[in-house]
């Protein structure tokens, strides 16, 4: 944990959030900002900064982060009208949080292009 990171104060429940998901490996939370109806984070518990700083010992909680991402969009009702899910890596990608996050989109038909 990162004493200065938001996600971090928000898996710790120093902030406040409205999580969907927790276990020992994940938090999963909505987005203040939506940019879809179904709009949801999906972070380590551990405080990974982004995909560059991933280890071989993260592979396991980063696939986690993926059958998380199926059962919260089975829980959400996305699952069969389909869904994206977004990682951002860095500035230019648009990384604002420095904590490895999975975005679940879903709710309406997903626009391209995606760049």
């Amino acid at each position: 944990m990162s004493s200065e990171c938001l996600f971090c104060k928000i898996i710790a429940g120093e902030l406040p959030s409205e999580t969907v998901y927790k276990d020992e490996q994940v938090t999963a939370f909505r987005d203040i900002n939506p940019v879809a109806p179904t709009h949801v984070l999906i972070v380590p518990n551990k405080h990974i900064a982004s995909t560059n700083e991933l280890s071989e010992e993260d592979e396991q909680v980063v696939g986690h982060l993926f059958t998380t991402a199926r059962k919260i969009a089975e829980q959400e009702g996305v699952a069969e009208s389909g869904y994206r899910l977004i990682i951002n890596t860095g500035p230019d990608a648009g990384q604002v949080i420095f904590h490895l996050h999975l975005h679940l989109l879903g709710g309406h038909r997903m626009r391209h292009p995606m760049g």
